[in-house]
Formats: C-alpha cells, sequence, structure tokens
C-alpha cells in the first residue's frame, strides 16, 4: 500500500515539474492561438513596416474549370482547295500565301488544249439548235395552216428540244471548265476560239497554301490552292476523359496569355464529342472564337482554360494574399484595429490569381501583400521583431 501511494506522488511530482515545458512548445501554442484568436491586432506603424498592402476584392462570375490544349482550326464550310478544272500547262500564278483576295479573283492562268475541244463542240451544239429552231418555227406554222400532219410537227419540236438540251449540256461544261458566262457568251458570240483557262477564287479569304508551280504541267483536279475565310474560326480542345463529364455546351474557353496587352479572345464550347480518342484517352470539344481575330492563326496550338458560371458569390484575389496553416486556407481582411481572419475556400487558380468563395460581401479590404508577415503575427511567430 506504501508502495502505490509512493508511486503516485511521484507521478504528481513529474507532470508538476514538466507542465512549463508542455505549454512552451510550439506547435502546441501554434494550434491553440490559431483556434481562438481569428484576428490581428496591429498598430498603423506596425502595419507599414511589414510592408502590407490593401486591395479590394474583385467579383466574378465564372470560374476556371480545367486546363486543355487546343488547337486553332477553320471550319470545314469556309475552307476550299481550288484545282484545275481541265489538265494543262500553268503559264502564271497570281497570289502567294498569305494574300487576301477576292471572290472570283483570278487566282491562276492555265493553257488547256481540252478547253478548245469543249469550245468547239459548244459551238457546234449551238449551230444545231440555231439550225432546229428553224425547222421548229417553220413546222409549226405548216401544221397550222394544215399543210403538214401533226405527228411531222411533234417530230421536229421533238429534235428542237434535243438540241436545245445538247447545248445547255456543253455550256454548263464549259461553266464547269472556269469559263465565266460573260466569256461564253462572246465565244458565242465571235465564235473566237481560246486555250487560256481563268482559275478564279470561289471565296473572299486568304490564301493558306500553294501547291501548283507555274511552268508545270498539271492534270484535270490537280490541287492549285487551298483558301480559308478567316472571319469565323474554332478551338479543337483535347479534354481528358475523365473530365470531360465537367465541360458543358455553352461553358467559355479563354486561352492563357500571359501578355496583358495582347488582343483578348473568347469561345464557347459549341459540342462535345461522344466517343474517346484511344491514343491519348481524350475528349474532344469545339469552341466557336467569338468575332474575328488578328492575334491567333489556323494550326497554332495553345493552352485554353475553361470557364464555368458559379452559383454562389466568388471573388478574385491575388495568390500572394493567401495565407496557408494547417491545410486551411484564410484572407486578412481589413479592421479598425487590425485584420480578421477569415476562412476561404480556393474554387480555382487562374496564372498569378486565384478564385475564392467563403463569407464575405464583396467590400471588404484585405491584405493582397504582406500576408505572410500577417500569418507570423497570427501564429504568434516573430512578433518581438
Amino acid at each position: 500500500m506504501k508502495k502505490i501511494i509512493l508511486k503516485r506522488r511521484m507521478i504528481v511530482f513529474i507532470s508538476a515539474c514538466l507542465a512549463p515545458f508542455v505549454m512552451l512548445h510550439p506547435s502546441a501554442g501554434l494550434a491553440t492561438t490559431a483556434n481562438a484568436e481569428m484576428r490581428v491586432t496591429i498598430s498603423t506603424d506596425r502595419f507599414n513596416n511589414l510592408g502590407v498592402i490593401l486591395g479590394k476584392l474583385e467579383s466574378v462570375a465564372q470560374i476556371p474549370m480545367l486546363t486543355a490544349p487546343a488547337k486553332v482550326m477553320v471550319p470545314s464550310a469556309h475552307e476550299y482547295l481550288v484545282s484545275a478544272s481541265q489538265a494543262g500547262l500553268i503559264t502564271q500564278l497570281n497570289a502567294s500565301i498569305g494574300d487576301m483576295v477576292k471572290k472570283g479573283a483570278v487566282l491562276a492562268e492555265l493553257n488547256s488544249p481540252d478547253l478548245l475541244s469543249m469550245q468547239r463542240l459548244y459551238l457546234k451544239a449551238e449551230n444545231e439548235l440555231q439550225l432546229g429552231l428553224l425547222s421548229n418555227q417553220r413546222d409549226k406554222k405548216l401544221f397550222e395552216e394544215g399543210v403538214i400532219a401533226e405527228r411531222r410537227w411533234q417530230e421536229t419540236h421533238s429534235q428542237y428540244i434535243a438540241f436545245a438540251s445538247e447545248a445547255n449540256e456543253h455550256r454548263q461544261l464549259l461553266e464547269i471548265a472556269g469559263m465565266t458566262d460573260a466569256e461564253i457568251n462572246r465565244l458565242k458570240s465571235t465564235h473566237r476560239l481560246s486555250s487560256k483557262l481563268n482559275v478564279l477564287s470561289p471565296i473572299s479569304g486568304t490564301v493558306l497554301e500553294r501547291m501548283g508551280v507555274a511552268g508545270s504541267r498539271v492534270d484535270m483536279l490537280a490541287p492549285l490552292y487551298r483558301i480559308a475565310d478567316l472571319d469565323v474560326l474554332w478551338l479543337e480542345i483535347n479534354i481528358p476523359q475523365e473530365r470531360a463529364a465537367q465541360v458543358k455546351i455553352g461553358d467559355n474557353v479563354q486561352p492563357e496569355n500571359t501578355d496583358p496587352a495582347a488582343e483578348k479572345i473568347t469561345a464557347k464550347i459549341s459540342q462535345l464529342s461522344q466517343n474517346v480518342n484511344p491514343e491519348n484517352q481524350t475528349v474532344t470539344a469545339r469552341a466557336i472564337i467569338d468575332g474575328k481575330q488578328s492575334s491567333i492563326r489556323p494550326g497554332q496550338r495553345i493552352t485554353i482554360q475553361i470557364m464555368q458560371a458559379t452559383a454562389t458569390p466568388a471573388f478574385k484575389v491575388p495568390n500572394a494574399a493567401i495565407a496557408q496553416n494547417e491545410g486551411k486556407s484564410y484572407l486578412f481582411v481589413r479592421t479598425q484595429d487590425g485584420f480578421r481572419v477569415t476562412p476561404i475556400t480556393i474554387i480555382g487558380k487562374q496564372n498569378e490569381e486565384s478564385v475564392i468563395s467563403g463569407e464575405l460581401s464583396g467590400n471588404e479590404e484585405i491584405a493582397i501583400k504582406g500576408a505572410v508577415a500577417l500569418k507570423a503575427n497570427w501564429l504568434g511567430l516573430g512578433s518581438g521583431e
């Protein structure tokens, strides 16, 4: 019994001796301070010495969801491949890569022997049509006067219709070959054949590629130019398949840009692919860029951020304004006697800024610089400096 009493007295004595050292242990003291005191009391002089700079919260309606690579594309309906409609010799090329061309502008000139044969057949068909027209008018008059039978006039009329169809066919072949209505009408009136064939631009746009070389012979449908209307551009985005469910039609897209003076580019998600690319396990999303842009070009690869509207109030703050402690994030909100330590939730990051939410009205002044020094004062570190 005496031994038990002696052991208890020894335990009480040792606990009393170690109590001051336990209270002075840094980790124990910091946890108690951080939980009990959610404010920093600081004088104006001390405030200035710490290099604290105040700023306002910036309200935002969208938060960055994810970052992904993208490629600038030309819509298929705005891109044209200009080819040689007939085989021949390229005698002249009038456009180079990067040139702006108008619809109907002469891009190239060809010398095509096949065009001569087509023109000859057209003139022959036109002559037969004129003869058929005269025969049709004559037999119609004779039929109305009762000189010939109705069957005779019907045969003549059917032959006239066949001549008209053949002439129309040869005219359309000349149009497909690249001749304009004015050139065909001039051929019809003058009967002068020409092997010169002009290749015209089908749209107003920019020359992206030139495949032909002056002095070379080309076959029918050989590609000469690739032209595109760059007023509308797309972004083809590769989204990791595990994040694809978070992306929605109508989400905003912003290219990452470190140059604040550069042109601002925005786009909206218009389509999400229903299959996954087996090579890189990504889902392709298409975004239509708003308005005409001059700072990006087809084929360019960029990094983008997909933005989504937020249902709760959110604010943008510099990363330097956020203090971390025990896995949680805080802002220092200015008060009359110092700062209030306000817990926040980081819901997105964009370059050197973060999008946060918390119990904030948006009118508060916060410390955008010097948060490290304020954190030290809050936790009782370096308060004697």
